[in-house]
């Protein structure tokens, strides 16, 4: 609980004005004699008076300590006590221990009256409440002698009643302070259960929303990547049952018939064919599964020795794009990718996989170019290029998402097609990820 520094400061002001006014009646009997030992005491009280009220900057930190400090202060020094109200005030409104609240009440009340009787029973010049609340107007001042209007028994009993008063009045004020920082508390945490309540609300939209995603990948993609195997497996068996009969007949006795070595390679393609189906279909399966258990996603989407870059995973994704037929030109100049920071080096990874994969599905059979750069001074740069066989490329969501990624680590993807129809995909990334602060561009 904080107190706004204007607060703070009206209550410094007025508890040194208190203090100063009730030092300056205390002093009024020892102003003819100042070599006496008391006029220097009230001097010293006087001077102490602007320094003591301070002690309530630290009253949120320390509110007992300084309670109890205002309260030796109150019996030491002749001051007024409510620099000790305000002391109380503050214990009051941030301790909620019933026992601890009663005693500080109670000591308030007994040194607060004591406080007032010792005011009380001074003499009539040097009393507060004598010579300034129970004084006959106009006496007192201009050699007038001064006149009080009540006995010292009704004054103090007026007294000690008053200070009873402000002990309850500063003990409301505490128990107000208190319910109402509980109320702001509570108010906060009511807000903090329905914005995770919210958030509970949307994760299972999204869970609902994942399921029928992967409900309807699993009726649709998995069911036709497995009709693609199973035709793919059915190519193969016919192609073995030719090439079979083929080895069985006499070389040129059947015109037209197929040759042994176009049959081999039918069978080759049809067993690539069947095997890059059978992939595709354990990757639908898996993400269907992360579609279903992100969670379990999350781990499995860390970076690893497979989906990083790393000289073996980048030698697997050229081979794997020239055994899918693909006519690959690489320049590739790496160096210390064991340094390379895991997210940096997943980036780079997806990069070129996604690269290779959007060159065979827009330009099947057309020459790509690879270029691969990575070195602890430059960063990563990945270039992939290949001439286009339509007229124009409409962005998916596999280079919406390269994007995303570049600009996740704080590196820039562009991509686009130049005046010769060879699209280009240029991707640059620092070797340890930062903050993104370019805006990732396309080249038209």
């Amino acid at each position: 609980m904080r107190t706004r520094m204007w607060c703070t400061s009206v209550m410094i002001l007025l508890a040194s004005f208190m203090c100063l006014v009730q030092t300056s009646y205390a002093a009024q009997r020892y102003v003819s004699d100042p070599h006496n030992a008391m006029f220097v005491w009230m001097t010293a009280s006087t001077l102490l008076s602007l320094a003591f009220p301070f002690m309530l900057l630290l009253r949120s930190q320390y509110p007992e300590s300084v309670f109890w400090t205002s309260c030796a202060v109150i019996l030491v020094f002749p001051y007024d006590p409510l620099l000790m109200l305000m002391a109380l005030t503050s214990l009051v409104a941030r301790r909620s221990d019933t026992a601890r609240t009663i005693r500080a009440v109670c000591a308030a009340a007994v040194i607060g009256g004591w406080a007032q009787l010792r005011d009380v029973l001074r003499t009539p010049d040097s009393s507060l409440w004598q010579s300034a609340i129970f004084a006959k107007p106009h006496t007192g001042v201009d050699g007038e002698p001064l006149i009080v209007l009540a006995g010292i028994p009704t004054i103090a009993a007026t007294a000690i009643v008053v200070e009873l008063i402000a002990v309850a009045v500063a003990t409301l004020i505490g128990l107000y302070i208190r319910s109402r920082a509980r109320l702001i508390r509570a108010d906060e945490r009511a807000q903090a259960i329905s914005r995770h309540a919210e958030n509970l609300e949307h994760d299972l939209s999204d869970k609902r929303l994942a399921e029928a995603i992967a409900a309807e990948a699993h009726d649709t993609l998995a069911h036709s990547l497995s009709l693609i195997a199973l035709n793919a497996s059915a190519l193969q068996v016919e192609a073995k049952k030719l090439a079979k009969a083929s080895a069985n007949a006499d070389d040129g006795s059947v015109h037209g018939r197929p040759s042994g070595d176009g049959i081999t390679e039918l069978a080759a393609k049809a067993d690539e064919i069947r095997r890059q189906a059978a992939g595709a279909l354990d990757e639908a399966h898996a993400i269907i599964g992360m579609l279903r258990h992100p969670q379990q996603a999350w781990e499995q989407l860390q970076p690893d020795g497979d989906t990083s870059l790393t000289r073996e995973s980048l030698d697997a994704l050229c081979a794997d794009a020239r055994s899918a037929g693909t006519q690959l030109n690489t320049w590739i100049d790496v160096q210390q990718l064991s340094m390379l920071d895991e997210d940096t080096g997943k980036v780079a990874y997806r990069t070129i996989q996604e690269g290779l994969t959007n060159a065979r599905r827009h330009a099947a059979g057309q020459p790509v170019s690879l270029e691969v750069h990575a070195d602890p001074g430059q960063g990563v740069h990945v270039h992939v290029s290949n001439p286009m066989q339509s007229a124009a490329i409409v962005p998916g969501n596999g280079l919406t998402g390269l994007e995303a990624r570049a600009k996740s680590v704080g590196g820039i993807c562009r991509f686009g097609t130049d005046d010769r129809r060879l699209f280009h995909l240029d991707v640059r990334l620092p070797w340890r990820p930062r903050h993104p602060t370019p805006e990732a561009e396309r080249v038209q």
